[in-house]
């Protein structure tokens, strides 16, 4: 049993003598020669079952590196998709900003700028503690202004007196009785007999 111990040794010696040759020294490869020597079967064992061992975690993590590998070119992939989206929605908002603004939609019913010249406007009412100003900002035909401590509202504005007289009779068939007309110049209420004799 020695005797083929000790040739399995140095078979095993010549082996690693003969790969490694290239890598080591005549000094090397002496001591190493020696340790060889010097090993017990046990401890040549030992030494395999490591070496066996060792090779199968090395084979485990070059599983593991490959995974790993793999999940990084995936992430990657995400990242450069994610880059080219962000690259898209930037190009997407630089035009959207740059694209001038549509233009405010046009009135529909021909709307009247009651600051210039002469308009009419039928009031519907005066009140002293009824308050409809929140309804003012839903249409620019329905105006209102305080006066002599009455809330006034307006119906309306018309540049042509019969219009509003016209107007004015449909909302009392409707109910509302005390509607009249208002004059206004410029913006500013004016007496109606002040501005009839250049309109009427």
């Amino acid at each position: 049993m020695k005797n083929i111990f000790s040739i399995f040794v140095l078979a095993l010696c010549v082996i690693f003598a003969f790969d490694s040759n290239a890598q080591m020294s005549k000094k090397e490869q002496k001591e190493w020669k020696k340790k060889i020597k010097a090993l017990k079967p046990e401890q040549y064992k030992t030494l395999l079952d490591k070496n066996k061992s060792l090779g199968s975690e090395v084979t485990a993590l070059k599983s593991e590196l490959s995974e790993v590998d793999s999940k990084i070119a995936e992430k990657n992939s995400q990242i450069s998709n994610y880059q080219d989206q962000i690259s898209e929605l930037r190009t997407q908002l630089s035009a959207a900003k740059s694209t001038p603004k549509p233009a405010a939609p046009t009135r529909q019913g021909g709307f009247i700028d009651d600051s210039k010249g002469v308009v009419f406007k039928v009031q519907i009412g005066a009140f002293k503690n009824k308050d409809l100003s929140k309804y003012l900002k839903t249409t620019e035909n329905f105006t209102g202004d305080v006066e002599d401590g009455l809330k006034k509202y307006y119906l309306g504005v018309f540049r042509d007196y019969w219009e509003a007289d016209t107007f004015k009779k449909y909302l009392r068939e409707m109910g509302v009785s005390e509607a009249w007309i208002v004059s206004f110049k410029d913006g500013q209420k004016v007496p109606i007999k002040d501005v009839l004799e250049g309109v009427i």
